[in-house]
């Protein structure tokens, strides 16, 4: 037993002695590298706040789309119950709602990507207002929300890009210099995670951030920043559930059947959003004429007017072109209800409209409305040659990629909002097709929009002598 108790006593002085070994030697390493581990963590920390931050444009995405739901919702809710409630509330909303934009919130009018691509762009001016910030965040967030529920016909992706980017920059002064993260890559991380929350679509974010966002940044995102994306669509699937935007949708069809359905498509589609994206250009960069005059005049009375339109627009659809179209958009695709035929059209108007007002609202969402619609007035054409829902599914793509000029993100998005990804070549044909016709008619609505914003903050140019 003595014997037993001895080996035991040695056998834990070596292993004590073993310990203060290894502990000297970790404080010798940590005394020689005490630079680099602080370094290190630094960078492990700036990472954190990087994909924090990630984590905190998906919950923003989530309580706007919920709140904005709601309001649609109870806008719906109370003009059923009194029809004559829209022609009181939404022209009174609607110039509050601009006073509060311009007085309180500047920089939170319109759908908030073409105001992203111009801070990206921005030159080292000093008389630059800031196009991104907390401030812009928060109103555009209220103010959307109060829009929609005004009977505006805005969605909220759009604006989700700026609220994000403002978020991302906004974390930029606590992420260390060694990270080697610029301002664009904020900028861009935070868009694209904003529409991978909005559309509960990762891979679609990724893809915005490359072919519209990045065109003045590197292509090639760090894993860094996927991994922003990506954290802000899973935030809004745990919140929002793993389904799709839309559900599941069921779209079915031959290759050789689709041939003449995606042409038509894409064409009338294309046209149809190559017309869109122009006025929308045009209203805010070159419009002329006695209503611009108004605008420019007396902005509350012509957002009163707009006001009014849309209550009267609203009143004779039975209430189909107020708020974003997404309750329509998906009783579409599920086969619940049929729309009445001018659906499409009267949305298009009801947006066009929208976007006068100079309110903070986007165009995502009734742009997939707008080509629902369009795609149900073309099933009796179509008859036969493919499933009502893939002709919906197509124009929405469509008319989506032909406002925006953005074919690889437009079909992305309807790919990972509907699952249809056994219809993935016919959503990229009909993509590609619409945008090319869609430049037929117009420039490209995003970067247009920008490049005006850019030159409204530049200081003029002394005239020649």
């Amino acid at each position: 037993m003595a014997e037993a108790g001895d080996e035991v006593m040695g056998l834990a002085g070596k292993l004590r002695r073993l310990l203060l070994e290894k502990f000297a030697q970790g404080q010798t390493y940590v005394r020689a590298n005490q630079n680099y581990l602080l370094a290190q963590l630094r960078i492990w920390l700036g990472r954190m706040v990087f994909w924090g931050c990630g984590i905190v444009v998906g919950l923003a995405a989530v309580a706007f789309a919920l709140l904005s739901d709601a309001a649609a919702e109870g806008f719906a809710h109370w003009a059923a119950l009194h029809p004559w409630l829209p022609f009181v509330i939404t022209p009174l909303a609607g110039a509050a709602l601009l006073w509060l934009t311009r007085n309180l919130f500047p920089g939170a009018q319109g759908s908030g990507i073409p105001q992203v691509i111009a801070e990206l762009k921005r030159p080292a001016v000093t008389q630059w207002k800031p196009l991104v910030s907390l401030r812009i965040a928060c109103g555009k967030i209220l103010l959307g929300v109060a829009a929609v529920g005004a009977g505006f016909s805005f969605g909220r992706e759009g604006p989700t890009v700026q609220i994000g980017a403002s978020l991302m920059a906004a974390a930029g002064r606590y992420i260390p210099a060694t990270l080697r993260i610029h301002r664009q890559h904020l900028l861009v991380a935070g868009g694209a995670a904003g529409i991978a929350a909005a559309f509960n679509a990762p891979l679609a974010g990724i893809v915005f951030a490359i072919e519209e966002l990045s065109r003045s940044v590197e292509s090639r995102l760090s894993g860094v920043v996927i991994a922003a994306i990506v954290l802000a669509g899973v935030i809004a699937q745990h919140f929002l559930g793993s389904d799709n935007y839309f559900g599941r949708v069921v779209v079915f069809g031959e290759s050789g059947e689709l041939l003449t359905t995606i042409l038509t498509c894409a064409v009338v589609t294309g046209v149809a959003g190559g017309l869109f994206a122009r006025m929308l250009i045009v209203s805010a960069t070159a419009w002329k004429g006695s209503l611009a005059t108004l605008r420019q005049r007396y902005p509350y009375v012509f957002v009163a007017c707009c006001g009014l339109l849309l209550a009267a627009l609203g009143w004779v659809t039975g209430g189909v072109t107020w708020g974003s179209g997404f309750a329509e958009t998906k009783a579409l695709l599920i086969g619940q209800a049929d729309m009445p035929w001018y659906f499409g059209p009267a949305k298009f108007v009801a947006t066009v409209v929208s976007y006068l007002s100079g309110l903070p609202g986007g165009i995502f969402a009734p742009s997939l409305a707008i080509g629902a619609g369009i795609g149900q007035d073309l099933v009796p054409v179509l008859d036969g040659q493919a499933f009502p829902t893939t002709i919906i599914v197509l124009c929405m793509v469509g008319f989506l990629a032909a406002a925006t000029q953005a074919p690889i993100t437009a079909f992305i998005i309807v790919m990972e909002m509907v699952d249809g990804y056994s219809l993935v070549i016919g959503l990229m044909a009909t993509a590609l097709i619409a945008s090319a016709v869609s430049r037929m008619f117009s420039k490209s609505l995003y970067t247009t929009l920008a490049e005006h914003m850019l030159r409204q903050q530049l200081p003029a140019e002394p005239p020649p002598r």
